[in-house]
């Protein structure tokens, strides 16, 4: 897991100053106005980098990039990385060779806002160290618990309700007719049937009022006093006898025929 972790940069400033500080006497804490601090010892780079939970402090050439010393940090604030007391702009970091050989310098940048990314880098690494750490720690607890068991057991079963699904008690569910302008109408009755409305029989009434006259013929003799009585004649003449073996009325039919015709009488009655 360590090959596969990946160098990120955190933090690079052109321009730092190094220093050779003397051993401190006290545990009082250092003090930058106890240095040479206009004759730096050596003047570079500094890259911070990080490699999984690991930060490292570079020093390097500002020209080649050659490595001049290097400070792993494990954790911080720490004995690693230290404030002075007396200034913001001035630190002291422990570095390490190969060997495993280490020694304390001290370090300072000129501008105030490149100390100040410097530490904020510092704390933001160690930061998402501790989170993760705690990500961790919770997961490993949550392995360790009893896990419970939601499997059905041998024979087991399980009840659903669903609508519009066959049930135990009432069968099959009745679908809903949804009718015109989005009303539900409830289904018929099981077994039952629809009764079709009668259909009514045809009045006699209306049939009688239905009968078309026969065409009227307009006779020559009569004069233009009466329209009606003109009407009447043809109507009257065009009867024809009907025969009493067919009809009741035959009698009345005959006794009219028998009686010879008479020249219409000029009237204002109308006869019907």
């Amino acid at each position: 897991a360590a090959e596969l972790e990946y160098e990120s940069v955190l933090c690079v400033k052109p321009d730092v100053n190094v220093y050779r500080i003397p051993p401190r006497t006290s545990n009082r804490g250092y003090r930058a106005s106890d240095w040479k601090l206009d004759h730096p010892d050596w003047t570079g780079r500094l890259r911070v980098t990080s490699k999984g939970k690991t930060a490292y402090i570079k020093l390097e050439d500002k020209v080649s990039g050659e490595l001049f010393a290097q400070a792993p940090i494990d954790q911080y604030p720490g004995i690693a990385v230290e404030t002075v007391a007396d200034s913001s702009r001035y630190f002291v970091i422990r570095i390490q060779d190969g060997t495993g050989r280490s020694a304390f310098i001290g370090i300072g940048f000129t501008d105030r806002g490149d100390a100040f990314d410097f530490n904020v880098s510092l704390q933001d690494h160690f930061k998402w160290v501790k989170q993760e750490t705690e990500i961790s720690k919770e997961s490993q607890e949550a392995d360790t618990r009893p896990k419970l068991d939601l499997g059905f057991k041998e024979g087991q079963t399980i009840k659903l309700n669903i609508g519009n699904m066959t049930s135990k008690k009432g069968g099959a569910a009745k679908p809903r007719v949804s009718g015109s302008g989005g009303l539900s109408l409830l289904p018929p009755p099981p077994g039952g049937k629809t009764a079709v409305p009668p259909i009514p029989p045809p009045s006699s009434t209306a049939i009688a009022n239905h009968v078309t006259p026969p065409p009227v013929q307009k006779s020559s003799n009569a004069g233009s006093a009466d329209i009606l009585l003109d009407l009447d004649a043809p109507a009257t003449a065009s009867k024809a006898p009907v025969s009493a073996t067919t009809d009741l009325w035959g009698d009345f039919s005959t006794a009219s025929s028998a009686v010879p015709n008479q020249a219409p009488q000029q009237s204002n009655w109308v006869q019907f």
